[in-house]
Order: structure tokens, then C-alpha cells, then sequence
């Protein structure tokens, strides 16, 4: 991956506006920054979140607080607890994830 086209630069999450996204259950909130091609978001589920879809794109994801349990659609599960990270490429291994406790995330896509 080549990063091109971005100035030094600081984000303060705190002060991006927050998304709201319904899951098929619970809530997701997106603070969302665009870096040239690069998204960069700290994302919050709500406790109970269940994503309303299968997911193909590529994401890097570290798990900061909470829980998150990811599935893919080969039948594998996965969790994650503060401190881990997944990665998977676009269009390789469709995936959606849940938490019961609620997560905060960090996910470069």
C-alpha cells in the first residue's frame, strides 16, 4: 500500500461528527476521516449490535475496548478483546461481526 497525497496531520475523534448506522440489531457510530483513498474511522457498537449485512471489503480493525466476535461466511468465528487486530483484504472472505458487551474499534479500510 502506498499512502500518497496525505499532509502530517492530528485528529482529535472527539471532535468528528458521529455516523449513525443501523445494524440488523443494535446501533453502529462512525467517526469518519477520508485520507485520499484511505478511510480512517473509530467506530462504537452498541451492546446487542449485529451487522445487517455480509461485508467484502478490506479492512485492518484493532479492538480497543469491549468484545467484538466476527464470522465468516465459510462458517469460521473469530473474537477479538482490547489489544487484537484482524486484517483481511477486498473480496477475499466476506465476514460480519457482533458484540453482546458493545466494542469500540479503530478500522483503517
Amino acid at each position: 500500500m502506498n499512502i500518497e497525497n496525505v499532509s502530517f496531520g492530528i485528529s482529535d475523534w472527539s471532535q468528528i461528527e458521529v455516523t449513525e448506522h443501523k445494524g440488523e440489531a443494535g446501533m453502529a457510530f462512525w467517526r469518519t476521516q477520508q485520507f485520499d483513498k484511505i478511510r480512517v474511522r473509530m467506530v462504537e457498537y452498541s451492546p446487542g449490535y449485529l451487522a445487517n449485512h455480509w461485508c467484502s471489503k478490506g479492512h485492518i480493525l484493532l479492538c480497543l475496548e469491549g468484545e467484538l466476535h466476527t464470522e465468516l461466511a465459510d462458517g469460521r468465528k473469530f473474537s477479538l478483546t482490547p489489544g487484537m487486530s484482524y486484517q483481511v483484504a477486498d473480496h477475499a472472505e466476506p465476514h460480519r461481526s457482533y458484540t453482546t458487551t458493545g466494542v469500540k474499534l479503530f478500522i483503517v479500510d
